[in-house]
């Protein structure tokens, strides 16, 4: 069956058409098509606190380009939900109802927790999980989730206002640093071999150029030899050399300081970047609602 989701993020927007079938009575996704636009509502919301005119139209346009492609695939059910940048955005409100007149789509703003829990429930193909422990970590624009696992039920997760875009405003405090750094070494106290299993676009990138592609795994000595060597060159050179989309080039260097402070906390040597992310949670949590069981969008 075909499922989508659409996720507005604080970088960009993507909508997700997939596959879902059960595999060890779990749901599995298998993308057909992501199509996804820059939106950038992050460098808006966390400088000024509030989506520019110009960004609403665009949000308003991205839809309209979506609903075209939903018309054609045509799922059994889809969703649109949005994450940090909308969390915090004073007209968020406003630009949901606009959306809702305007392209007859119903955007739902999830919280930091429950986008935590639902990435964490994605699966695809790429994933392996070796150990009876597992850390999920999603770093996006506005905000890092991560998610504890033991014995694939869900034990702790925490959403931190720590992201990349927030990181090139400058715009961290070094108390939330300290938050998380406090937060993820009271997890790891018992140092137990764990599943690190982390997504966004950022860490696929990095995991692509600096890790082990057939594995999909990226050890900490790679990921701090990719930091310093895209930290030395400036955005252009990352764009025209390394083929980085431009809206990809900014904000892999802060991507890459966030999960080595993550990894060298967690005392984390090696994760893994399946290609998992927040659409394919939630197209996940629609197939459980179609087949009337217990989901995370009930």
């Amino acid at each position: 069956m075909i499922f989508s989701a659409i996720d507005i993020g604080s970088n960009a927007g993507r909508l997700l058409v997939s596959t879902v079938y059960e595999f060890n009575g779990n749901p599995v996704t298998e993308k057909i098509t992501l199509v996804r636009v820059p939106l950038r509502l992050g460098f808006d919301v966390f400088d000024k606190g509030f989506v520019s005119q110009k960004k609403i139209d665009m949000i308003i346009r991205t839809f309209e380009t979506y609903n075209q492609l939903l018309s054609v695939y045509q799922p059994v059910d889809f969703v649109a939900c949005c994450t940090e940048a909308m969390r915090e955005a004073s007209n968020s409100l406003e630009i949901i109802e606009r959306v809702k007149r305007e392209t007859g789509v119903d955007l739902i703003i999830i919280d930091g927790d429950k986008e935590a829990a639902i990435i964490s429930k994605s699966e695809n193909t790429n994933l392996r999980k070796v150990h009876d422990h597992s850390l999920y970590i999603d770093v996006g624009g506005g905000s890092t989730e991560i998610s504890w696992f033991e014995h694939d039920v869900l034990k702790a997760t925490r959403s931190f206002k720590i992201g990349t875009i927030r990181l090139l405003l400058d715009n961290v405090p070094h108390s939330d640093w300290d938050e998380m750094k406090h937060w993820i070494q009271d997890l790891r106290k018992e140092d137990l071999p764990i599943n690190c299993i982390c997504s966004g676009g950022n860490i696929n990138k990095l995991t692509k150029l600096y890790g082990n592609r057939e594995k999909n795994s990226l050890t900490y000595s790679q990921l701090v030899e990719g930091h310093e060597f895209l930290e030395g060159y400036p955005i252009e050179y990352r764009i025209e050399t390394l083929g980085l989309r431009a809206d990809r080039a900014d904000v892999i260097v802060p991507a890459a300081i966030i999960f080595k402070k993550l990894m060298k906390w967690g005392n984390i040597h090696e994760i893994q970047a399946p290609k998992i992310g927040l659409a394919d949670g939630l197209i996940a949590e629609l197939y459980k609602q179609h087949k009337g069981r217990p989901s995370l969008l009930d």
